[in-house]
Parts: C-alpha cells; sequence; structure tokens
C-alpha cells in the first residue's frame, strides 16, 4: 500500500517524506507527538490529544506552526487520501532545522508530519488470554529532571527498559519511579484490581497521563465500580486479583503473569472483561 504522509502542508509518498538530518528532533530528540486512533472515521478524543499536544509543546517552548483547527483538518485529510475509516495516527512536531549545536536557536521553524497507518501492538490470543510482563530495573526518569506529562520524542528511557522486555521474552515490563513505587510500562499505563477495587498510579507518581487510561476510569465509574489512584508497590502487583494496561494502541490488555508470578488465578478477570466490553461500546458508538 502506498501510504501518503502529511509533511508540512502536504500530502507526499512515503518513500518521499523525509527529515532533514539536521532537524532538531532527529539530533536530540527535541519535539513532541501524539498517537491517535480512528474508530469508523471519527478521531478518538481529538480534543484531548491536541490539548496534550500543545501543553507537552508549551513545556519544551516549540511554538507549533499550525492552529489545533488547522491540525484538525490536516488529519482529516491525511485519513482521507489514504481512504482509512479504521487506523492509528501519529501526529509529530520537531524543533526543525539547525546547526549542530545543542541550542534550540536559531531555527527556520519546526517541522510537522502526519503518519495515517494499521498498528497492533499485541497478537490477539494476548487480549483473549493475557500477556506475561516483568519489572524492570529501568526506572522512570525524574520527574523534577522532565515532567512526564509532556510525550517528547525522546523514549531512550523507555526503550532500554523495553530491551529488558526483549531479553526477558515478554512484551511489556513495568517501571517503578525514582521513590520504587510502580509508574507505568514502558508504552502502557497501568491497572490492579484488589477485592473489586481498581488501582492505578495517580498522575505524581511520574505517569504520562494517558488519554485511554483516561477513558478508562470514566467508564469504570459509569459502571459504578471505584477507582483508587494512589501509590503502589511491588507487593501490590504481586498480590492483585487482576492487572490489564491501557494505552492508544494497545487499547486494553489484560496481564496475568509478573515476573513468572500468576496474577490472581492466572486467568483474565472479570473486571477487566466488563471494561474491555465497556470501551468497545465506546470507540463504536462515539
Amino acid at each position: 500500500m502506498n501510504l501518503l504522509i502529511w509533511l508540512d502542508g502536504k500530502l507526499v509518498n512515503k518513500a518521499d517524506a523525509t527529515v532533514s538530518v539536521y532537524d532538531k528532533g532527529v539530533l536530540y530528540g527535541d519535539g513532541v507527538f501524539e498517537g491517535i486512533r480512528l474508530y469508523h472515521g471519527v478521531i478518538f478524543r481529538e480534543k484531548e490529544h491536541l490539548s496534550r499536544l500543545y501543553d507537552s509543546a508549551r513545556a519544551i517552548r516549540l511554538t507549533i506552526p499550525y492552529s489545533p483547527a488547522e491540525l484538525s483538518a490536516a488529519m482529516a485529510e491525511t485519513v482521507k487520501a489514504n481512504n482509512f475509516k479504521d487506523c492509528y495516527l501519529r501526529l509529530v512536531v520537531t524543533r526543525g532545522v539547525a546547526d549542530l549545536g545543542l541550542s534550540p536557536v536559531p531555527v527556520k521553524r519546526p517541522c510537522t508530519f502526519i503518519i495515517a497507518d494499521q498498528i497492533r501492538l499485541y497478537p490477539k490470543e494476548m487480549y483473549e488470554n493475557g500477556m506475561s510482563i516483568i519489572v524492570a530495573s529501568t526506572v522512570r526518569n525524574h520527574p523534577n529532571a522532565l515532567s512526564p506529562k509532556i510525550k517528547s520524542l525522546n523514549y531512550l528511557n523507555n526503550i532500554m527498559a523495553k530491551w529488558e522486555c526483549i531479553d526477558a521474552g515478554v512484551p511489556e515490563a513495568v517501571m517503578l519511579n525514582h521513590l520504587g513505587y510502580v509508574c507505568e510500562c514502558t508504552g502502557d499505563n497501568i491497572f490492579l484490581v484488589k477485592n473489586g477495587k481498581i488501582l492505578t498510579p495517580p498522575e505524581e507518581s511520574g505517569i504520562l497521563v494517558g488519554i485511554t487510561r483516561g477513558a478508562v476510569i470514566e467508564l469504570a465509574k459509569q459502571l459504578g465500580m471505584t477507582v483508587d489512584q494512589n501509590n503502589l508497590t511491588r507487593y501490590d502487583l504481586y498480590t492483585a486479583d487482576e492487572c490489564f494496561l491501557t494505552g492508544t494502541g494497545a487499547e486494553i490488555v489484560p496481564v496475568t503473569k509478573i515476573d513468572q508470578r500468576a496474577i490472581g488465578s492466572g486467568q483474565v478477570g472479570p473486571i477487566t472483561r466488563q471494561l474491555t466490553d465497556a470501551f468497545h461500546r465506546l470507540v463504536r458508538d462515539h
């Protein structure tokens, strides 16, 4: 399939969609991005994603050269050009081209591009039977170094934890924060269930505040479930009745084993299944 990429205001063939080797995003990871889903021709929680993108850019003193309305129109144009009804969108803004120095100025203009493509992070059987994950030795960056609320292009911290996943033969890893509390996984937020109550790390633990995470919390409350956002430890992981991960690409994926320890019965739990069904209805009917 010959995908078309939206690059600085123009649709170009995937093979021609190139960024300069002098771009600060390439040289230093200086930029921000959003991963967004399109369901049945409608972008899921578009306003929330764009709001987070502009907040991330503002936090790193990056001025996006397009308005939210213009980026919304650009995403719609990209989806239409590729004839997608369901897909994954990657919206990226880099600092742009400058010299080889570390300084972010002077830069001619930030580079903006949008990719529309298919994505499947995990095989179907993991959604049906659950996955096995580990706790990584790589910890999340200290929140006073760079706010975890910034969805930046620098994911090296997460990538090093992903290497631990690969070495262990599992698809994901829990990352702890600098205090030893559960933070999030390399690419997903994490939820536990204990005695019928849903538990998830709070924002101040150093998580990226996920859009899907927020949707799941809303759904749980609508279903009359209790959601507590408190600091969690390894003990909470190992003694949970259920565990599941959330993310734009992953959606909701159950976890049945952590560090080779079965979670609960070792099967996908009822609350995980109930929330998964509710989420599927949400994205189908939104």
